[in-house]
Parts: C-alpha cells; structure tokens; sequence
C-alpha cells in the first residue's frame, strides 16, 4: 500500500513509518522541521527512515495550502495518516496562531486533498485533551467533549468535527485517534518523563505541578503503533458509524490509551529506581490548561481490533532511560 504520513519527523510519526516500511509499505513523509523542541532529534529519526528505500521524505507544511495541493496530485495515496499538529497544551497559552495555522487550517488542507484523490482511508490525530476536566472516569467516546480547557484541546475537537463533515459530505471514510500520553524511546523532550529523566541525570530539580495530585493514563509508543497499524486495514463503513440526521457516515473514532492510571508520585519513584537516583522536588500549583486525571476507555477499540495494551509503567520508563542515555550521555 501507498501511505501519506505527515508528521512523519515526530515521535509517533517516526515510529509508525518505521512500521509500515518495515511492512513493505511505500511511505511518503512530510513535516516542517519546526523548532517547537530539537530539530537535530528529529533529523536523526529521519536519518533513521532514510534508510529505508521504499520512504520518501518533503519538507512541507500542511498549512501550506499550494504545497498540499500538488502533493495530493503529484501523488496517489491509499492511506492518509495526519499525525502533524502543534502539541503542547501549555505553549498554546501564549502561542494561539501557530495552533491555528497548524491544527485548523493545516487539517482543513489535509481534508480537502483526500477530498479531491481517490484515497481508501483517513486516519487522523486527536487527543485526550479533548475530553478537559471531565470528572466521569475512564474517558468513554461516548462522553460529552464540549468544554475544552485548553486551545490546543479546542483545536483538537475541532479536528473532530471538520473529520465527521467531510465524512458526511463526501463519505470519505475517516477514523480519529484520541491519543493518551504516548511516551518511549525517541520521544518529545517537552514531555513531563523526557524532562525527568533529563533533570534527574543532572541533578536538577524537577518541576511537580498540582502538588504531585495527577494521574496519567501513560501508553507506550509500540502499543500505539499496534493499534494504528490494525487500524489501517479496518476503514470505517457507512453500517457501523455514528448516526447523523440524515444517513450513517464512514467515520469511527477511538481512545488509544494504556487503559491503566498512574499516579504522578509512582511514575516518578519508577523513573527513580531505573535512574537509582532521587528526584529533587519542586511542587507548584496546577498549570492553566491542565487536567489532574486522564484515563481512556479502550472497549470500543479492543472491540473492533482486539487490541489490548500490554506494555508496563516500568518496562516502558526502562525502555527509554536506556536510550536516552545512549543517545545523549
């Protein structure tokens, strides 16, 4: 199969083009190198792909509306997977526009080339944000998602909507992915686990938010790939989706997540005992834009794909200490 990977320089990116080359797919990956966190990481990930004969690699941004275009008709896709976003809840704060250049008008420009080519399946990025301060556990599809917390989250459910309407309109069949704290080797430096584990090798102290009051339904990166990868061959019909006012639409989407919560203070004394050195706290209050818990229910998702996640809180952490210290020490 012929694969669109955008994103495909990120961390989940990186890993599922990986994937599918290995598979013997053809993958053609874009990203835009931005400098959100380190371009050399993501230009070793490259390195990596560029390896593989059957990857292609454009410098593009999927904002760039022209760019998009001739992509789409330079090119014939079976499968589209959008994983190009600008992450971060907190750096939305007091960055909105490269959100919404991003995260809207860039997925408005994905939409419209899958619209226009003759493409099986769009697989797009969502996000656990979605679901903000929602006090009802485990996190359910079916739950109420109408009061994001954050931009980055606003912008996330966003991506919803726009998805199910071109569905809709087009009956393009679309599955969305609402990712829970996807951590592992290669990962993003702006995470909470890269930040740790750097600070602690260092001796620094580690910033602790809401008191250390937090729960996160931490996945690692090989189950999300496992559960991409099933998904890919599984696209929506029109029999088995969410009912809209006039007829079903080919559109599905999911919780990929760990289905298991870690308490914040056990995350950190895991990372500890594989580091064998202790964290240096410093407890602030929770940040604009947090949430305290994040816990996906998977039902749905096993039930179409007998996924089940199968990677430990301490397997995982071990994982990546092991290459974060071969990659930077």
């Amino acid at each position: 199969m012929n694969f669109l990977v955008t994103g495909a320089a990120g961390f989940i990116g990186f890993f599922l083009s990986k994937a599918l080359v290995q598979n013997g797919s053809m993958v053609t990956g874009i990203d835009n190198l931005n400098e959100y966190y380190d371009v050399n990481l993501k230009k070793s990930r490259l390195d990596l792909l560029n390896r593989h004969q059957n990857f292609i690699f454009h410098q593009i941004d999927i904002a760039d509306r022209k760019a998009i275009k001739k992509l789409f008709f330079d090119n014939r896709f079976d499968v589209v997977i959008n994983l190009a976003a600008q992450a971060g809840v907190r750096y939305s704060i007091d960055n909105p526009d490269i959100y919404i250049d991003a995260n809207i008008t860039g997925f408005a420009n994905i939409l419209e080339g899958c619209r226009h080519s003759t493409i099986s399946h769009l697989i797009y990025a969502s996000s656990s944000s979605v679901y903000g301060a929602n006090k009802k556990i485990p996190f359910s599809i079916d739950d109420n998602v109408d009061h994001p917390v954050s931009l980055y989250a606003a912008t996330k459910k966003s991506n919803e909507l726009l998805a199910y309407s071109y569905s809709h309109l087009y009956r393009l069949p679309v599955t969305g992915l609402r990712f829970f704290t996807v951590y592992g080797p290669w990962g993003r430096p702006d995470m909470a686990y890269f930040k740790f584990t750097k600070a602690i090798c260092e001796g620094k102290p580690i910033d602790v938010y809401n008191y250390g009051h937090m729960k996160r339904d931490f996945t690692y990166i090989d189950d999300i790939i496992k559960a991409i990868i099933k998904l890919t061959e599984l696209p929506p019909s029109p029999s088995g989706s969410v009912e809209s006012a006039f007829e079903p639409s080919p559109y599905a989407l999911y919780n990929i997540g760990n289905n298991t919560p870690v308490e914040l203070d056990v995350f950190i004394e895991t990372l500890e005992e594989i580091l064998e050195k202790k964290a240096v706290k410093n407890f602030l209050p929770m940040q604009a834009g947090d949430v305290p818990v994040t816990y996906a229910d998977i039902d749905a998702l096993t039930l179409k794909t007998g996924f089940r996640p199968e990677t430990s809180i301490k397997d995982g952490l071990t994982h990546f200490v092991s290459w974060y210290k071969d990659y930077y020490c």
